[in-house]
């Protein structure tokens, strides 16, 4: 099978510059660097013990950051690559560590047997890392032929891609065997490596409960702060479309009750941001887009967070937050988004029945009394407006209950890193 899969991949590689040339145009690479992903690489190598992570999008740089800033106290470890694909991911990632000259971020090769050759063989790493679920298996083959470590850290193997590995088992176990350790994030992804083929799998949880909690009301405008003093707040998180519509209909039964009420919504893909607006307004609602804050006042019904890496800053200001991705029942299979952040920030957090990505995540929270299953708008409406009858102030010492779940987490995947280093 791996015969096949590389074929065409080399039959892929004529077009690949065309290809990646048609995303930049689209607003899909960066117009500079998409070139990176043909293995373009104009930063050196420097000596000494260099630490590649591997991560996907967004979410997967988020969780990976106390991984970094831990690794960057280690004496032996001289420069730490990170690699990832999407445009959001580079933006933030080179965005935190532009001042930091150990660190290098570098969008990740097609995986092509000619540039991801390439690419190893210019930074040559000593110990590869990938988040999650990435597994590109050119470059799984090529790491393991020169005998580079190779982990799989905070492991997550959906039951929709399990299905669609198993088609395939004898070629996902040629691929899944080649990981020298897999750190699985939850029982369903451990029991699903197990079969696919991978070894030395440990579960410790989910990493993304080790994000280090910041006080980033410092990074609201004092103004935006004034404005909204006393209003009734809650924010849509990582939506998908018909949620917004969703929200905003919630929006104005929850005002009959609450006159200052303020919804944030923060969709998952902030290129929907135009037509969300377009739909919102339909509905006569006034709507502010996140980089305008100044516009806002106290007729403002939805502010509209129209870029990537703002969601905390925002969740800090929030009583209560709905994740998204969990009322789209045409995305039952793939469905859910992280409500670790919110949670940790001391929100309520409210979901709908469809969370197949996060079932050990927020069956944990539950325990702790942090979420509620909602079935469609209306339960929702019902409980926002007994949420803001309470009137109490968030919950920090949960908080902090699970910033020391996360703290676990996190020293014991230190560990399992530090045998490799």
């Amino acid at each position: 099978m791996y015969f096949w899969y590389k074929l065409l991949t080399y039959l892929f590689y004529p077009l690949a510059p065309f290809y990646l040339f048609l995303r930049k145009i689209r607003n899909k690479e960066d117009s500079v660097r998409y070139k990176e992903k043909l293995s373009k690489i104009n930063i050196p190598r420097d000596n000494g013990f260099l630490i590649w992570f591997h991560v996907a999008s967004v979410g997967e740089a988020m969780s990976i950051l106390p991984l970094i800033d831990r690794c960057l106290m280690e004496d032996k470890i001289k420069n730490i690559l990170i690699t990832s694909i999407s445009l959001s991911s580079g933006k933030i990632l080179k965005k935190k560590y532009s001042n930091d000259s150990k660190v290098i971020h570098q969008f990740l090769p097609l995986d092509v047997p000619i540039y991801t050759n390439k690419f190893l063989n210019h930074w040559n790493p000593n110990l590869a890392i990938f988040i999650d679920s990435e597994i590109w298996p050119n470059l799984i083959w090529q790491i393991n032929k020169k005998k580079i470590p190779l982990l799989l850290v905070n492991a997550r193997i959906t039951e929709k891609s399990f299905l669609r590995w198993k088609l395939v088992i004898n070629f996902a176990r040629e691929i899944f065997g080649k990981f020298d350790s897999c750190i699985a994030s939850n029982i369903q992804s451990e029991k699903f490596l197990k079969i696919l083929g991978a070894k030395n799998i440990i579960n410790y949880g989910n990493l993304k409960f080790s994000n280090i909690k910041n006080d980033t009301n410092k990074k609201l405008d004092t103004n935006f702060l004034d404005k909204i003093n006393n209003r009734k707040i809650w924010c849509a998180a990582s939506t998908h479309p018909n949620e917004e519509i969703l929200c905003g209909n919630l929006h104005l039964k929850v005002k009959e009750k609450y006159k200052s009420l303020l919804t944030i919504i923060i969709p998952r893909h902030i290129d929907r941001v135009n037509k969300i607006k377009n739909d919102l307004e339909r509905l006569n609602l006034k709507i502010v887009l996140s980089s305008t804050l100044d516009r806002l006042n106290s007729n403002t019904d939805i502010l509209l967070v129209d870029s990537y890496g703002e969601a905390l800053k925002f969740y800090n200001i929030s009583k209560c937050v709905f994740m998204g991705k969990s009322l789209v029942k045409s995305l039952i299979k793939d469905s859910g988004q992280n409500p670790i952040e919110p949670a940790k920030l001391g929100c309520k957090i409210f979901h709908g029945p469809n969370v197949s990505n996060f079932v050990e995540i927020y069956e944990y929270l539950k325990t702790l009394n942090i979420t509620k299953r909602i079935n469609n708008s209306d339960e929702l409406s019902l409980s926002l407006v007994e949420e803001f009858k309470k009137d109490k102030a968030k919950d920090n010492g949960m908080a902090k209950i699970i910033e020391n779940y996360g703290q676990n987490i996190f020293n014991n995947v230190i560990l399992e890193l530090k045998k490799y280093i």
